[in-house]
């Protein structure tokens, strides 16, 4: 079932949670450059185009066909205040069928960091997922030493499963990540008992 039949939105207290669009150029630029330092310690190596203007149409033209085809959901991050750009959530690899299931990926911006804002957008998605998506499960994984990001995902409602050595190439080399879950209705650590 495709994602979007119409223009897609979530609100959240303080944001507005949308689909990249061509005139976001300029300030995912400059909040990208201004937190790179913040930022390339937990993800993949940049692309020596990653900041170009052709790569970010390329960005918006995937995420324009991943929403309609149902198989991502990539978000902005728009403080509604004053329309700043915060920051990313994107809900990848949607699967159907038996799984239900999704990865869940985000970033934010320095500046930004460790006010409340991804919190807002990582529970707004996860809703979205579980109640207009159909999803199951929704999975996310982190650097172990990521204590920042694993403390979000856990007071977001993530559960610690595990962890996969060599999972993603982070900074130029392939790192051991630990893996978490939500799952809608979740029962874990539950028992039927009394």
């Amino acid at each position: 079932m495709p994602l979007l039949r119409r223009k897609l939105t979530i609100e959240t207290e303080r944001l507005t949670l949308r689909p990249p669009v061509h005139s976001d150029f300029r300030d995912w630029t400059a909040l990208r450059v201004s937190s790179a330092d913040f930022l390339t310690p937990w993800e993949p190596a940049w692309a020596a185009d990653h900041l170009s203007r052709k790569s970010f149409s390329n960005r918006v033209y995937w995420a324009q066909r991943s929403v309609t085809s149902g198989t991502a959901l990539p978000l902005f991050l728009i403080r509604r205040r004053d329309a700043a750009l915060l920051g990313a959530i994107t809900l990848d690899n949607i699967r159907r069928g038996p799984a239900q299931a999704g990865t869940l990926g985000y970033w934010t911006g320095e500046q930004f960091a460790r006010r409340g804002y991804m919190r807002e957008a990582i529970e707004a998605t996860v809703h979205h997922a579980f109640t207009r998506l159909d999803l199951s499960r929704i999975e996310a994984a982190c650097l172990p030493e990521n204590t920042a990001s694993r403390g979000l995902l856990e007071k977001c409602g993530f559960k610690y499963e595990g962890v996969a050595q060599s999972y993603l190439q982070i900074d130029g080399r392939w790192r051991t990540h630990v893996l978490y879950a939500a799952l809608r209705g979740d029962r874990r650590g539950r028992t039927g008992a009394g």
